[in-house]
C-alpha cells in the first residue's frame, strides 16, 4: 500500500507547503503549520450553464427575517435578538465551560415551538439524556443523532428538515471524501462549508460547537470564522461560577455584545443585573478604588477599578495591569506627571479590573487616574461616585460613546455624582445624579482635593 503524502497547511490562511516552518509563507503567521494528509485532485468537467440571473440592487424586495427566540434573554441579547432563519452561529469556549448545556437548554425551551435536532459526535446516546435529567430540563419534543459522518448527517437534516440544529462539535465531523482525520484543517473546513450551504438551502438555523486551542482561539482554519454568520465565545474563569457569551462577530447583530450567567447544579442562569458582579461591597470607603461605566455592545455595564501605589524597593518600579492594557497604564502615568503634576516615578503602580473583567476601551483611562491618586494620596473617592472618559497626551478628557446610556445606567443603581467628559454633558439633567463634566486631567484631579 502506497504511503500518502503529507502537507504542512496553515492555520490561518490554508496555505500548503511541503516542509514544516516556523513561519508560514503565505500570510507570515507563526507556528500555524498543522501536518496534514495530502488530499488527490479530482478534476470534473462541469457544463456552464447560464442559470444564474442579474438583478439590480434596487429593484429586490427584502422582508424583515423572523427570528427564533431561544427562551433565554441573556443568549437572545448576544445573537441580535434570536436565530435567523439559515443562519450559521459557532460557539467556541474552553473544555467543560458549559458549551452544550447552554445549547441543551436552549433547544428544551425551543422544543414547545419548533422541530430541533441535537447532533452529538462526541458524548453517547446515554450520556446527553444524563445531563438532560441532571439538569430537570423537558427534552420531550426534543430530537437527538449521534453521528459523526457528514453524510449521514446531511441525510438525516435533508428528511426531517428540523427549524434548529446543534451541531456537537464541528471538529469531531468528518466527510468521507477526505482521507485526513477528524479535526484536521481540510476536515474542518470542508464539513462546515458543506453544513453552510445546507443551512442556507434548507432554511436551518446551525449552531457549530466549536474547539479552542490552547491559546483560546477557534480550533481549525482562520477561514472557518468567515464562513458563518455568528461567531460567539464562551469565557469563565475555573475558580468562578459565572460565564460570559461574547459576540466577536455578528451579521444580524451588534459586535462584542455580552451575556452573563451562572452555573448553578441546575444548569446555567441568566444574571438580571450583570454589574453586581464587577462592583465590591466595603463596609467603608478605600482609597483607590474608582467605579466606571463601560460598554458592552449595546449594554453599559459598572465596573470597579482599583489601584494600589506603593514605594518602590527596586531601580525600575513595577507597572502591572489585570484586565486592562498595560501599555496604556505606561502612557496615563506620562500624562499624569506632566499635565497634573503627578509624578510615580518612584512608585509601585498596580490596576485590577474587579470580578475579571476585560475592558479593552479607552473609556476607562480617567477612572484608572482617579484611581491611582487616590492611592497615591491614601484618600478616598466620594461615595457613590462613577467615572468615564478618555485621556490624551495633551492631556485632555476626551468624549466616549453612548454616553447618555452610561449615566442612565449608573443613576439606576443608585450612583448619585459623575464625572465625565464636557462632551458628553447631558442636555437635561438626570433625577438624582449630579454631574461635574470636564475639559482637562488638571479638573477632574482637582475633585479629590
Amino acid at each position: 500500500m502506497a504511503r500518502s503524502k503529507s502537507l504542512y497547511c496553515c492555520n490561518a490562511c490554508g496555505g500548503q507547503t511541503l516542509k514544516w516552518q516556523g513561519q508560514c509563507p503565505h500570510c507570515r503567521e507563526w507556528n500555524t503549520l498543522v501536518e496534514t494528509v495530502a488530499e488527490k485532485n479530482i478534476f470534473r468537467f462541469i457544463p456552464v450553464t447560464a442559470s444564474a440571473q442579474v438583478h439590480n440592487l434596487n429593484e429586490i424586495e427584502t422582508e424583515e427575517t423572523p427570528r427564533y427566540t431561544t427562551g433565554m434573554t441573556e443568549f437572545d441579547r448576544v445573537l441580535g435578538g434570536g436565530l435567523v432563519r439559515g443562519g450559521v452561529v459557532l460557539l467556541g469556549g474552553d473544555p467543560g465551560i458549559g458549551k452544550s448545556t447552554l445549547l441543551l437548554q436552549a433547544l428544551s425551551a425551543m422544543s414547545t415551538r419548533h422541530q430541533v435536532l441535537y447532533i452529538s459526535g462526541e458524548e453517547s446516546a446515554q450520556q446527553v439524556a444524563l445531563r438532560a435529567k441532571r439538569l430537570a430540563l423537558d427534552v420531550t419534543a426534543v430530537k437527538l443523532l449521534t453521528e459523526i459522518q457528514l453524510g449521514n448527517i446531511q441525510a438525516i437534516l435533508t428528511e426531517h428538515q428540523p427549524k434548529v440544529a446543534v451541531i456537537d462539535s464541528i471538529q469531531t465531523t468528518y466527510s468521507d471524501a477526505l482521507q485526513s482525520a477528524p479535526g484536521s484543517v481540510a476536515q474542518v473546513r470542508e464539513c462546515a462549508a458543506q453544513l453552510t450551504r445546507l443551512a442556507k438551502t434548507q432554511e436551518i438555523c446551525m449552531i457549530l460547537i466549536g474547539h479552542v486551542t490552547k491559546e483560546g482561539a477557534l480550533a481549525g482554519p482562520r477561514v472557518l470564522e468567515h464562513m458563518v454568520d455568528t461567531v460567539l465565545y464562551f469565557e469563565g474563569d475555573t475558580h468562578s461560577s459565572f460565564r460570559l457569551v461574547r459576540a466577536f462577530k455578528n451579521r444580524f447583530g451588534a459586535v462584542n455584545e455580552l451575556g452573563v450567567f451562572a452555573m448553578t447544579e441546575k444548569g446555567l442562569r441568566e444574571v438580571s443585573n450583570p454589574s453586581a458582579l464587577f462592583l465590591s461591597h466595603h463596609d467603608e470607603k478605600v482609597p483607590g478604588t474608582c467605579v466606571m461605566v463601560t460598554q458592552e455592545g449595546t449594554r453599559p455595564l459598572l465596573v470597579e477599578i482599583q489601584a494600589l501605589v506603593d514605594e518602590a524597593h527596586a531601580p525600575n518600579p513595577r507597572r502591572l495591569s489585570v484586565g486592562l492594557e498595560q501599555n496604556r497604564l505606561a502612557m496615563l502615568l506620562a500624562v499624569l506627571h506632566r499635565h497634573a503634576g503627578i509624578p510615580c516615578f518612584d512608585q509601585d503602580v498596580f490596576i485590577n479590573a474587579v470580578g475579571g473583567a476585560k475592558i479593552t476601551e479607552p473609556g476607562a483611562d480617567l477612572a484608572v487616574v482617579l484611581a491611582i491618586v487616590s492611592s497615591l494620596k491614601n484618600k478616598p473617592l466620594p461615595e457613590k461616585l462613577v467615572v468615564f472618559g478618555e485621556i490624551g497626551l495633551a492631556g485632555e478628557v476626551r468624549p466616549v460613546q453612548r454616553g447618555q446610556e452610561r449615566l442612565k445606567e449608573a443613576a439606576k443603581l443608585g450612583f448619585v455624582k459623575a464625572i465625565i467628559p464636557k462632551a458628553n454633558q447631558p442636555k437635561q439633567s438626570i433625577p438624582g445624579l449630579e454631574v461635574i463634566a470636564v475639559r482637562r486631567i488638571e479638573e477632574a484631579v482637582a475633585q479629590l482635593r
